[in-house]
């Protein structure tokens, strides 16, 4: 995955760059609540001082997150991580080089930047080489004007690079025990013959009758899935698109510009044997009414919007409050009247107006205080709303939920079914291999003793650290614990059910002599040397947090 997501990014450098200048152009400040003694509550500017930032201040902790944002972007080749794994790391980051500075590290020299500058995934090409073309294309985007400048790049890589020096030295050799060398030498580099046999979900269709009483009983022990939530009761100004066509105009210039611009939205008709589809440039007169068509829609919806955001100034302005009489009385003076709408949840928003998400959020935000809405562009024009009451959420009678009900349940018993038929097959697969059929002869046997389809295939030899296909090898789970001549229970994934016969497994060789054994014991040494030093840094984190909180009032 890991690999994936590198290669990715390498492949859209320009992006990368975008998100470091993003990232570092904003800069992550963490509020944190008065109640830690950080940060400013009221009138009140905290002081607290860790590992040298104080995080009363806005400026202390830009430089702290922006540089643990950079460094990690840096080192990672890509920003996509969240707040919470920013703020861990740059707190040890910063207790890492506190350390540092109290060991007396010494900093990072022009060769040992050098050497981390080619270290960072960011300029590394897909084969993990350094790509000097991508460092210099990241420094041209600097000078073109950033937050940010190359001497802080430079500053933050340098430290970074100081920091690992640190850590080596917290590291040390590393503690591995043989056992867990072979083990994880036997999970990575075990030789297995493998075949699968799957079998569809949507194919498998048992006849399941849905009696009353079942019906019923499924209901009342899953009522929680079946509760309607809290829905608002809201009326609305309707301002329809249509009323404002006659006073739209377009010229060609608009209308090609409007085609240029969305051409995928607009289909050519079917010509003789050329069947439709959607249009190029070249068919701008092919579907020139069309594009007319939409381009006033566009600008009638406008105008219709125009004229509903006027009525909301007039609502502001007139300070009406939320009585029948007088908002009647308002309505009928600027000639308006009003719709009223279904009951909706946050879920499903009102029909009538298309389930229309701006709208179904707008209703949610209004109250007995809040009563009218902005002006809200729909499909065919803009709305304003109008809100009555708020219903509470209720467990509907089961009658009323019925369809969905008797479709769940049959769903449930379905899956219950087919995870029932897997162990069938798997125990039919089991039977007939141990009495010398071949797999897919066992899977003959197997399909027909259950009535369903099964696919059948045979892979070549492979091992885990060089798998097939990877949409192949994402069914291997069972490997961790199936033994040669076993047959795996049903595995559900992708709407599939697959079953794996270990048709063969060669253990590799799990002594010290096999050249592999010493890569893998340095793998794991190292693993578990940097997963020590994580945990004594956040250790010393959760100290210094603690040290530095301010006493309580």
């Amino acid at each position: 995955m890991f690999t994936w997501i590198q290669r990715y990014f390498q492949r859209h450098f320009g992006i990368i760059c975008v998100l470091v200048l993003v990232a570092m152009g904003i800069p992550l400040i963490v509020v944190f609540a008065p109640s830690d003694g950080i940060g400013q509550g009221g009138q009140k500017a905290y002081v607290r001082e860790v590992f040298g930032y104080n995080l009363g201040s806005q400026q202390d902790q830009a430089r702290l997150f922006g540089d643990a944002n950079l460094s990690a972007t840096l080192q990672l080749g890509y920003a996509d991580f969240n707040s919470d794994q920013l703020q861990q790391y740059a707190f040890q980051r910063a207790a890492a080089l506190h350390l540092a500075n109290e060991r007396n590290i010494p900093s990072s020299t022009t060769e040992e930047v050098k050497a981390a500058i080619q270290g960072l995934r960011v300029f590394q090409d897909e084969s993990g080489k350094f790509d000097a073309q991508r460092y210099e294309s990241f420094r041209a985007t600097i000078k073109g004007g950033a937050r940010f400048s190359e001497a802080d790049v430079t500053r933050v890589i340098s430290e970074d690079a100081r920091a690992e020096k640190l850590r080596k030295i917290l590291a040390g050799p590393g503690y591995v025990l043989e056992a867990d060398v072979a083990a994880e030498l036997a999970r990575r580099e075990t030789t297995w013959t493998l075949s699968i046999a799957e079998t569809k979900y949507a194919d498998y269709n048992p006849n399941i009758e849905a009696e009353t009483d079942a019906v019923a009983k499924f209901f009342a022990d899953n009522s929680f899935r079946y509760e309607i939530g809290p829905r608002v009761s809201l009326r609305y100004i309707d301002f329809p698109a249509a009323k404002f066509l006659n006073q739209v105009t377009t010229s060609e210039d608009e209308l090609k510009a409007f085609f240029e611009a969305n051409p995928l939205r607009f289909e050519k008709p079917a010509d003789g044997d050329t069947p439709a589809g959607p249009a190029s440039s070249a068919d701008f007169e092919l579907v020139r009414n069309e594009v007319e068509a939409q381009l006033r829609l566009a600008k009638a919806r406008e105008l219709a919007t125009r004229e509903a955001a006027a009525l909301t100034l007039a609502f502001y302005e007139s300070k009406l409050s939320n009585d029948e009489a007088v908002i009647a009385s308002f309505l009928a003076a600027h000639n308006v009247s009003l719709k009223t709408l279904v009951p909706f949840t946050s879920q499903e928003g009102p029909i009538e107006l298309g389930r229309s998400a701006d709208v179904t959020t707008s209703g949610f935000k209004l109250d007995e205080k809040r009563f009218y809405s902005d002006a809200i562009p729909v499909q065919n024009g803009a709305v304003i709303l109008l809100w009555q009451e708020t219903l509470p959420p209720r467990m509907p009678l089961l009658s009323e939920v019925i369809d969905k009900v008797t479709a769940d349940y049959t769903e449930t018993e379905k899956r219950k079914r087919f995870v029932a038929t897997g162990k069938k097959i798997q125990a039919t697969l089991t039977e007939r291999l141990a009495a010398g059929d071949d797999f897919a002869t066992a899977a003959q046997i197997a399909a027909n003793a259950t009535g369903v389809t099964l696919d059948v295939k045979s892979l070549s030899p492979f091992t885990p650290s060089n798998p097939p296909e990877a949409s192949e090898f994402s069914t291997y789970g069972p490997l961790e614990t199936l033994k040669e001549g076993q047959v795996s229970s049903m595995i559900i994934k992708d709407q599939k059910g697959v079953l794996i016969y270990a048709a063969d497994k060669q253990l590799p060789d799990l002594t010290p002599s096999n050249p592999l054994y010493k890569r893998t014991r340095d793998q794991i040494a190292l693993t578990t040397a940097r997963l020590g030093v994580s945990k004594y840094l956040e250790q010393l984190v959760r100290e210094e947090l603690e040290r530095s909180m301010p006493p309580q009032s």
